[in-house]
């Protein structure tokens, strides 16, 4: 069976429902039927994407992967429709009633949440999408024109690519989680310390940004340097944790997800900068301030679907429970003070 758009939906009405119950009176079918047409839909994509429980439903790694590309597709295909109808009435290209807004991003949770708010609250707003491994691909296509907009990482004051030729605004920031198998001895602790993983393999993304050098300098503070990193795609990683071959880093908006936990690092050795980066002389459809508050929006939902990272957050008092506000910085140098250059000596970044 090939995959489908109305796939995607249902896959994305089931996980806004919570339930197969109430994602069946959404879409107005039997839940036999609906519950039929999943299995299907997972034996086409190789593996289940929803747990099922007393609770609901909630979404595995493989359907929180699904999940963020049918919000990313999803939008732009209607986009597509709305601007095909427009065509077709007034015999000329919808680019004269609609301005388009070009984003590149490397793969994380907050793209598809992205364009889902722009699609919603921007509908005048045709969202082009590039998305690649390649930090500094992304920031060079932008500084060039080719994007309007960069949405990329780095860790702590690390500072971002092209830091003369663009304006980079901090949207969150987020401490590095480590991912244990469910069955992990440390899976039952609060917090672990990166000491403790001193003999564990680990798997990683790829990526040509800070990470990966941040990373090894945590390490070597904590005592130890990694033994071996298997570097692979974010499913596969997910994966090699949860049979308890690897641990891995993550963002701590990682969502929940069956056969393994998310865990706080002890002391917080690594943050995570969520960046928007666009020229300075360049116009864009939607303005930077703007935004920065669909990213902000997005961002605050990805943190309410990782219930470790809510737990966290509700443990710390005071202004510390607010994950990162937006900073602007003004000029294109003062995005991010360098303690560390970013280069890409190594290896990949957290997953998600």
């Amino acid at each position: 069976m090939e995959l489908e758009l109305r796939h995607l939906r249902t896959i994305r009405a089931i996980a806004d429902a919570g339930s197969l119950t109430k994602a069946a009176t959404a879409l107005g079918l039997a839940q036999p039927a609906l519950s039929a047409q999943l299995k299907r839909i997972e034996r086409s994509l190789g593996g289940e994407l929803f747990e099922r429980g007393r609770q609901g439903v909630r979404a595995t790694a493989l359907g929180a992967l699904v999940l963020d590309r049918a919000r990313v597709v999803l939008p732009a295909v209607r986009e597509l429709q709305e601007e095909a109808a427009r065509f077709a009435r007034s015999g000329s290209p919808a680019g004269a009633e609609r301005r388009s807004l070009r984003i590149g991003g490397t793969h994380g949770p907050l793209l598809g949440g992205l364009v889902d708010r722009i699609a919603s609250d921007d509908p005048g707003v045709a969202v082009l999408t590039r998305t690649s491994w390649s930090e500094r691909e992304i920031a060079a296509c932008t500084a060039e024109g080719g994007l309007d907009y960069a949405l990329i990482g780095t860790c702590g004051e690390s500072a971002p690519p092209e830091p003369g030729r663009l304006v980079w605004t901090e949207v969150a920031r987020d401490p590095v989680f480590v991912m244990l198998a469910a069955g992990h001895p440390l899976a039952a602790r609060r917090e672990v310390g990166l000491h403790e993983l001193a003999g564990e393999s680990w798997t990683d993304v790829p990526g040509d940004g800070c990470f990966a050098d941040c990373f090894t300098a945590a390490c070597v503070r904590a005592g130890f340097t990694p033994a071996s990193v298997y570097e692979t795609d974010i499913a596969s990683c997910v994966h090699l944790v949860q049979v308890g071959r690897a641990v891995g880093l993550c963002r701590a908006t990682f969502p929940d997800t069956p056969g393994m936990v998310t865990r706080p690092l002890a002391g917080t050795p690594l943050l995570w900068r969520h960046l928007l980066g666009r020229h300075p002389h360049a116009s864009a459809a939607v303005d930077a301030a703007r935004m920065a508050g669909h990213l902000g929006a997005a961002h605050r939902a990805a943190v309410a679907r990782s219930g470790s990272y809510t737990r966290w957050l509700a443990a710390r008092p005071g202004p510390a429970r607010d994950p990162g506000p937006a900073r602007e910085g003004g000029t294109a140098r003062e995005g991010g003070t360098a303690r560390g250059r970013g280069t890409a000596r190594g290896r990949g970044r957290a997953a998600r």
